[in-house]
């Protein structure tokens, strides 16, 4: 959460861009298999373009934490209704389940009137009683016709009988304990006593089957423009690869001597192999598998994992479970300065914990012999998207208008059966200054590290070659970032419309450059000159930086025009003459 520092007065940064804002999913929670197919293809997006800063710093300040769906809940009904196509999986079956459990109308009960047994009720019901006859003589002399339906209607559950007195609801047979005197074989006993143990209920779901693990998270992504590698548009166009993708891949292949043929030998390379083979779990590919790809780190607390992004505001239409990638690598909280910090917080700021690094950009999805390529994937597609919109906003931080120059400055990395993949993500805006932007995930390469010791010293070169990339990338845009703020905190004193300086104290015999002129050195030419830069000075054609406190002296000033130049040797004279304008 953003903290306050500070006066309590409005930020001095007076541009549009950015500002905190909030972000509500309002959808409907019905009709999604049925409704939502018959519905155009249309993205929903929450994230819009921040308003005009107007807000005070309190608000600021203030910025409510995301709320975010838990990957322990099946994803709300808002998820399935924004999607413009949805998969056929066990997620959206149990979906559909819950809101068939929820349109069936409960039969309603029969009002039954008591009546008295009397001896008058007794006869009547003799009179209208049906002479009796067991199910197995009706089923043995029933017409074949009357069989079919009676299969037919046992088929689909048989009668109704909730509404009598003292029913019991049937068990399942999953749940059904069979008697010890039952001859059956112990391997049976064993595995029926394993499947009543399951409870198969439609409220218990594991995290497995939902978040990124559904293939529906990859379109609610594509639907809110979040597309992954090898991305076609409908019209077959496909999206263009980053406009320093060349130099990003010239840039792993630099050498590096940690990992030279003298350094890095063939039995270093059977013991990652041992390790790889070794590790059956996630958690063990990033704790014995992966540290040896890295190598070094410099900066332990520039790297974190198995965070979830909590703080971070929604990527698309706010159904998504948080980011949580297994490794990231950001920037230390105190890099950045705590106004920026504070203003771009649901942007950069993943955690509310905030001693964990900042500004993502560099992330790590590993998955073990069981899990799978897709769902890592889905992983580094999401993450790569938050990393890029937070490195994007300190990239645009103090300007004018957003910032998209088509470059990549996140990476993402997937390792998956001694396999590394490495991709970058870019935001480009490409219909309109007011619609959101897209995100475009582009594969750099892939080195099969347990092929043979070269393979995995191209990978791992490359590897932290691209983390050192990416930390130089964000550490030149919160410089940057930090520079504007600095810039901004100074208000700039600039000309009055009469071409006066508009400073205390004196400005006669302004200093310009460390030399002064006076009247009598001006050339015929420059006094000529006179009139014309006055009228460029007056219409704001320079701006003065602030003063140094000396008594007609300034630190700087930046002009633009032809004439300017001539305009500041001779402007002193227009200051020391205003009373006196015939010596002009």
């Amino acid at each position: 959460m953003a903290s306050n520092t500070g006066n309590g007065g409005p930020s001095p940064l007076s541009v549009p861009y950015p500002s905190p804002y909030s972000e509500e999913a309002n959808v409907d929670d019905h009709h999604m298999l049925k409704n939502r197919l018959d519905n155009p293809h249309k993205r929903q997006r929450s994230e819009q373009h921040p308003p005009q800063l107007d807000r005070t710093w309190q608000s600021l300040s203030k910025r409510q934490k995301p709320n975010h769906p838990s990957s322990e809940h099946p994803p709300p009904a808002a998820f399935w209704d924004n999607l413009s196509k949805i998969w056929l999986t066990k997620g959206a079956l149990r979906e559909l389940d819950r809101r068939n459990t929820q349109l069936a109308p409960s039969p309603p009960r029969a009002s039954l009137s008591h009546r008295p047994v009397t001896r008058r009720a007794r006869a009547e019901l003799k009179q209208k009683r049906q002479p009796t006859q067991s199910a197995t003589d009706f089923l043995c002399h029933c017409a074949l016709r009357c069989l079919k339906d009676i299969k037919l209607f046992a088929r689909h559950g048989g009668p109704d009988l909730s509404d009598l007195r003292g029913y019991l609801e049937p068990v399942s047979s999953f749940n059904h304990t069979m008697s010890s005197s039952q001859s059956i074989s112990r391997g049976q006993r064993r595995g029926l006593a394993s499947i009543s143990n399951t409870k198969l209920t439609i409220n218990t779901i594991s995290t497995k089957s939902t978040g990124p693990y559904d293939r529906n998270f990859q379109q609610n992504l594509t639907d809110g423009g979040v597309y992954p590698h090898a991305y076609r548009y409908p019209d077959g166009r496909v999206p263009a690869k980053p406009n320093n993708w060349k130099e990003i891949n010239q840039r792993l292949t630099q050498p590096r001597p940690s990992l030279s043929k003298l350094t890095f030998s063939e039995d270093a390379h059977e013991t990652f192999i041992q390790a790889d083979a070794d590790a059956f779990k996630e958690k063990q590919i990033t704790t014995l598998v992966i540290p040896i790809i890295e190598g070094e780190i410099r900066d332990i607390k520039c790297v974190s994992g198995g965070i979830p992004f909590t703080n971070l505001n929604h990527l698309t239409d706010g159904t998504l479970v948080p980011g949580n990638p297994d490794l990231y690598y950001g920037a230390r909280p105190e890099q950045l300065n705590r106004r920026v910090r504070n203003e771009l917080s649901g942007r950069i700021i993943p955690s509310t914990q905030d001693n964990l690094p900042m500004a993502p950009n560099f992330f790590l999805a590993a998955k073990g012999p069981d899990g799978t390529v897709a769902v890592a994937g889905r992983q580094a597609c999401y993450d790569g998207a938050l990393g890029a919109r937070g490195i994007q906003s300190l990239q645009s931080y103090g300007q004018v208008m957003p910032v998209y120059d088509a470059n990549a400055y996140t990476i993402t990395s997937v390792y998956h059966d001694g396999q590394l993949k490495m991709y970058t993500t870019h935001p480009a805006q490409l219909t309109g200054p007011e619609d959101p932007p897209e995100y475009f995930m582009t594969r750099l390469n892939t080195w099969g590290m347990t092929g043979n010791p070269e393979t995995f010293r191209q990978g791992a070169t490359a590897y932290r070659n691209a983390r050192d990339w990416a930390k130089e990338r964000r550490d030149q845009f919160i410089e940057a970032a930090n520079t504007r703020m600095s810039d901004t905190s100074t208000e700039p004193q600039c000309l009055e419309p009469s071409g006066h300086i508009a400073a205390s104290g004196s400005a006669a015999g302004l200093v310009v450059d460390g030399s002064s002129t006076s009247a009598d050195e001006l050339t015929p030419e420059e006094h000529a000159n006179t009139a014309e830069a006055a009228g460029t000075l007056g219409a704001g054609g320079s701006q003065f930086k602030r003063h140094n406190g000396r008594r007609g002296k300034a630190t700087s000033i930046v002009g633009q025009g032809n004439n300017f130049g001539k305009a500041l040797k001779t402007m002193h004279l227009l200051l020391a003459a205003k009373d006196e304008p015939d010596r002009l």
